[in-house]
């Protein structure tokens, strides 16, 4: 018969193994490494920086980053396709195990954590340039075309007028279309998504009116990893020093990696 000290010593015992396998299962980047792949989430129709090519690949900026950061770690990238509105819970859940393309916020924050910066990012408001918009004013009595759940949304929320009509879609071509279609007298975008619109739309003749928000995009990853938050800003500084992120930005984005634009917020 198993006396009351034998019992509680297996207690105790069995409850050290549990904690150890918490322990063990809470290390993202150990997971990552039995497992052979770190699943990253891009945006899938995130030209230049994720898009599907003529053979129905994904590639880009964030491709190559997410390839780079695989090699560091030495497993396969597994991209998987992700939304404004569901990256985080998919990070939260573990669906994923980073996330690129992601700007800071106070809000973010709270639930997720970050790696280094490893692109310049800014949001700005886009628009015909027979159009007069100066400032978060202007956009009193405007159409404005956003990517809902995203950090464009948020950040058009904040300073939109009363009667600026918002109008948000589930994706990116969804916006650019409102804009160019004329269902929304004004869109907000990263300027790499702007980038493209502004090289492609000669007759509507789009400019940049004003910045909302300066932020580079960094690598996101849950709390509490460590571990793989070293690795991640192990990689980035990898990627800068050797030259690879330059070369991706001017593949990519037609320009040369400016360093300083990595630092701001």
């Amino acid at each position: 018969m198993m006396t009351l000290n034998r019992l509680a010593a297996c207690a105790g015992a069995l409850a050290m193994l549990g904690l150890g396998a918490l322990s063990a299962s809470a290390d993202a980047l150990d997971d990552i490494k039995a497992a052979g792949t770190i699943n990253v989430g891009i945006f899938a129709d995130f030209p230049p920086f994720s898009s599907a090519s003529a053979d129905l690949s994904i590639q880009g900026y964030d491709v190559d980053v997410a390839n780079f950061i695989a090699d560091k770690i030495g497993v396969e990238a597994n991209l998987v396709s992700v939304t404004g509105q569901n990256r985080i819970p998919l990070l939260n859940d573990k669906r994923v195990d980073i996330l690129l393309s992601v700007g800071y916020s106070d809000e973010r924050a709270e639930v997720i954590d970050y790696a280094a910066a490893y692109a310049p990012y800014y949001i700005a408001v886009i628009g015909p340039e027979a159009m007069t918009v100066e400032g978060p004013e202007d956009l009193a009595g405007k159409t404005v075309a956003v990517n809902r759940g995203t950090l464009e949304d948020t950040s058009l929320t904040e300073v939109a007028a009363d009667d600026t009509e918002v109008r948000r879609f589930d994706n990116y071509s969804a916006v650019i279309q409102a804009f160019i279609s004329g269902q929304a007298d004004l869109m907000v975008v990263g300027n790499d998504v702007g980038a493209q619109v502004l090289a492609r739309q000669e007759a509507l003749a789009p400019e940049q009116k004003f910045q909302l928000l300066t932020s580079p995009s960094r690598v996101a990853l849950n709390k509490d990893e460590e571990a793989l938050k070293a690795v991640l800003n192990e990689a980035v500084a990898e990627m800068l020093s050797s030259g690879a992120l330059n070369a991706s930005s001017e593949k990519w984005l037609s320009t040369p990696l400016d360093p300083a634009n990595l630092e701001a917020e």
